[in-house]
């Protein structure tokens, strides 16, 4: 014996909707697995771009095995000691790789931060430049790692 749903008005044509027919069960799984589908989808697409968004650090010898002219890396590790000068607006430096004894010339035009100093832990974005000798700094992508942030306090 079938079960008998409510009984179901017509429209004013006289006619019964497909939608009005269907019963409410029925409705509310369809609903539920189209909103389930889209945050599915959502999440998906949120999850490829974070990930299709980010670039990973490179040290000194990285860059150095892996650098192509006009393509932009960043470049992360410690300033060397004696190694900054001015040009005019222009800032020279050189960043040692932290795990080898290899450092990258670096030529930067833009905000120095106030922390900047020789022997500090920086990440810049750089691209090297035709000639193969230097890298340059892109324009305000220049930023210092604050050691007191990481280092544990003193007991007192």
């Amino acid at each position: 014996m079938a079960l008998a749903g409510p009984k179901v008005p017509a429209g004013p044509d006289g006619r019964v909707g497909k939608w009005e027919r269907m019963d409410p069960r029925r409705k509310r799984t369809i609903r539920l697995i189209v909103a389930l589908s889209a945050s599915v989808l959502l999440a998906s697409a949120l999850v490829y771009v974070s990930f299709s968004a980010g670039q990973d650090e490179v040290t000194a010898s990285q860059l150095l095995r892996l650098a192509r002219p006009g393509q932009s890396y960043i470049l992360a590790g410690t300033v060397l000691a004696g190694s900054v000068r001015h040009e005019g607006q222009t800032l020279l430096f050189r960043i040692r790789d932290p795990k080898r004894p290899l450092s990258v010339p670096v030529r930067y035009t833009g905000i120095v931060p106030d922390p900047f100093a020789a022997g500090r832990a920086v990440m810049v974005t750089v691209q090297e430049q035709p000639s193969g000798q230097t890298f340059i700094g892109q324009g305000n992508s220049l930023t210092t790692k604050c050691p007191s942030k990481y280092q544990a306090q003193a007991a007192s």
